[in-house]
């Protein structure tokens, strides 16, 4: 039986309780060209306006990051309805991928929403290590261990890369996160603002769900 790809889909809630499923992001763009194409996962471009986060339109549209190996985008009039950029070749539009010799040398994946800010546009991103003995492996990781990095891309170009740490800034090292269904993972998945307080919350060796806190006074 072929593996079915797993894909971006969209649902919309005016109460988070009620949510009414949308379908396909990409189903109904280049006459279906991406409908049965593994597409996860995604990150929509968000600015915050006190202490709620909302989809913003950059250069008049929405803009989403997606993929689990590298990193594409995409953009949408209506957040429902989502068009992949592509290149010269009529394939996804590579934003940024894996580094070899780095944290994250096996791939990348969008975290949580991307976040607006005076300086760019900021996504945290999930990566993965390649395997020990395996060309471009991490050494101060083990093999397979993902862990959690940051990249600044341009709010005049959303697709164009400013600045990205050369280190992770979340990493498995708690008995929960090292041992589980898969060892060694820390998975950023949502963030919330509360009472000027960052919550970042994330899977652990895909068990459990954790949360991290940083605060954001001043910032």
């Amino acid at each position: 039986m072929a593996k079915r790809p797993v894909c971006v889909c969209v649902a919309a809630s005016h109460d988070l309780v009620k949510w009414q499923k949308q379908g396909l992001a990409f189903e109904k763009t280049y006459q279906g060209k991406y409908k049965n194409s593994w597409s996860k996962s995604g990150a929509v471009v968000c600015r915050r306006e006190g202490n709620k986060v909302v989809a913003t339109k950059i250069n008049d549209k929405y803009w989403m990051y997606w993929g689990d190996t590298d990193i594409f985008a995409a953009t949408s009039d209506n957040l429902i309805d989502w068009t992949p950029l592509e290149n010269e070749e009529g394939k996804p539009l590579d934003v940024f991928g894996p580094r070899k010799g780095e944290f994250d040398s096996r791939l990348v994946e969008p975290g949580p929403y991307a976040l607006l800010t005076d300086a760019g546009i900021l996504l945290l991103y999930n990566s993965m290590n390649l395997d020990k003995g395996v060309e471009g492996h991490y050494a101060a990781l083990p093999g397979g261990t993902y862990t959690a990095g940051q990249i600044l891309l341009s709010s005049a170009d959303p697709t164009k890369a400013l600045n990205r740490t050369r280190s992770y800034f979340l990493q498995p090292d708690k008995p929960y996160e090292l041992t589980g269904q898969v060892n060694h993972v820390v998975f950023i998945e949502g963030m919330a603002y509360f009472k000027e307080k960052w919550f970042l919350y994330y899977g652990t060796a895909d068990s459990k769900i954790a949360v991290a806190v940083a605060d954001a006074k001043n910032k």
